[in-house]
């Protein structure tokens, strides 16, 4: 069974729709996010307000869905009521002992090239942990502490450039692929929350080892899974439990452990392997796990088809107070963007490109890296736009906006051909790693 987009008349909606679309763009509306669902008569009272008309989503026959394979809408409601029917845990707000205010202190273009070999270096540091784990041997987590002091301070000068080269280039090994986004998203994150760079350092270097105990299940379960059998789905789960086994004399705080021991329990306790909830999970662990289901939808392993960054974020914040901590949810939305870095995306001109950045005050006017012009065409050089800026003297008739949100892989748009400028770039991954 999957899903379909229904045209629906204000005052024909009711508690419980997921409105997926509206009249209007989004950005002339208060709603935070694209796509929600009803909860209550307030927001039934938003939607009347701003609205005539919206696309709800509904259910449609498995035939449907056959007719309609390669549409750009098909998965973006993938996943969309992973919330509907599951409880909610409310708790107290977060209190940041101490929060730390960052600015960004190097411009975007500055510190993507100062930092661009960093994610090879993270890599290989990774790499040698495995492979010393694997092999039976205590792996020296010198070089993975090191490389992740680095990021932190990447992070703490400028947030998107590590969020950039993390989208555009390619790893070779999923696990490392994983494991080294994961950590980009949750530096990005406690980031926001005002995490001193201490507990960054604990957070990045227990999101790097989360993976280690994937090295002691069998190869052909890892490619399958998120197609699991009810046996083989235990089977995989036991992979919390190995990494601890396998880093329990590696010398590693206790903060970083809590990490690796706890990045797939949930607020709701539906996570495992202890199925502990709510303020049981360590604070680091909650933001690692946020982290690593996002990058599980953006880039998932095998055959699975990717969300955009942008259906991502809506279905995170569609879990908050169920899987996720609301405050969380919030905390990662406000710093990655509506429309994430790496999202691809149609302008309302017709013009296509890549999310390169954003401003936490115009989240549905991010700086776009224009590669195609209205008729899908290469440009010879990309172009940045800067939407809030581009928008700020500008009638809202005359305002350019992100239509819709593209699929991975669309043809033609590769942004690791540029730089984030927009001229075309002299690096390349291959160029760096045969030096």
């Amino acid at each position: 069974m999957g899903v379909r987009q229904k045209r629906i008349a204000v005052h024909d909606l009711e508690i419980g729709m997921f409105v997926s679309d509206l009249d209007r763009p989004w950005h002339q509306t208060p709603f935070p996010i694209q796509g929600f669902y009803l909860r209550s008569e307030d927001d039934l009272k938003a939607v009347s307000s701003h609205c005539r008309w919206v696309m709800i989503d509904v259910a449609e026959t498995r035939e449907a869905l056959d007719n309609e394979q390669g549409s750009v809408r098909l998965f973006h409601r993938r996943g969309a009521d992973r919330g509907a029917g599951r409880e909610a845990l409310q708790l107290p707000p977060l209190s940041i002992r101490e929060p730390v205010s960052y600015e960004a202190r190097t411009p975007l273009k500055k510190e993507v090239k100062a930092s661009r070999k960093l994610l090879i270096d993270a890599e290989a540091a990774l790499a040698r942990v495995f492979s010393a784990i694997e092999a039976g041997h205590a792996p020296d987590l010198r070089p993975a502490v090191d490389v992740t002091r680095k990021m932190v301070d990447s992070v703490a000068r400028q947030p998107h450039a590590l969020l950039w080269l993390s989208r555009t280039r390619q790893h070779d090994d999923f696990v490392y692929r994983h494991a080294l986004n994961t950590a980009v998203w949750a530096l990005v994150c406690g980031r926001q929350l005002g995490l001193n760079e201490g507990l960054l350092n604990h957070l990045g270097i227990g999101c790097l080892l989360s993976q280690v105990g994937k090295t002691a299940l069998p190869r052909d379960l890892l490619l399958r899974e998120h197609q699991l059998s009810a046996e083989e789905y235990e089977s995989y789960r036991s992979y919390v439990q190995r990494g601890c086994d396998m880093l329990e004399h590696a010398g590693l705080s206790r903060a970083v452990m809590s990490v690796v021991q706890n990045h797939r329990e949930r607020h709701n306790g539906s996570g495992f392997p202890r199925a502990i909830k709510g303020d049981r999970i360590p604070l680091l662990a909650k933001i690692a796990g946020l982290a690593e289901f996002f990058e599980s939808m953006i880039a998932p392993r095998g055959e699975q088809q990717p969300m955009t960054p942008a259906r991502a974020v809506t279905l995170l914040y569609d879990m908050r107070n169920i899987e996720f901590q609301e405050d969380l949810v919030e905390a990662f939305i406000q710093s990655v963007g509506v429309y994430p870095t790496g999202t691809l995306v149609a302008l309302s001109d017709g013009r296509r490109g890549m999310v390169v950045s954003h401003a936490v005050e115009k989240r549905l006017w991010p700086s776009v890296m224009v590669m195609q012009d209205a008729a899908c065409q290469p440009l010879k050089s990309a172009t940045i736009i800067d939407l809030a800026r581009h928008n700020e003297s500008r009638a809202p008739a005359d305002h350019l906006f992100i239509d819709q949100c593209l699929p991975h892989g669309t043809e033609g748009l590769e942004a690791s051909r540029f730089d984030t400028t927009g001229a075309e770039s002299r690096w390349s991954v291959t160029r760096l790693i045969s030096r």
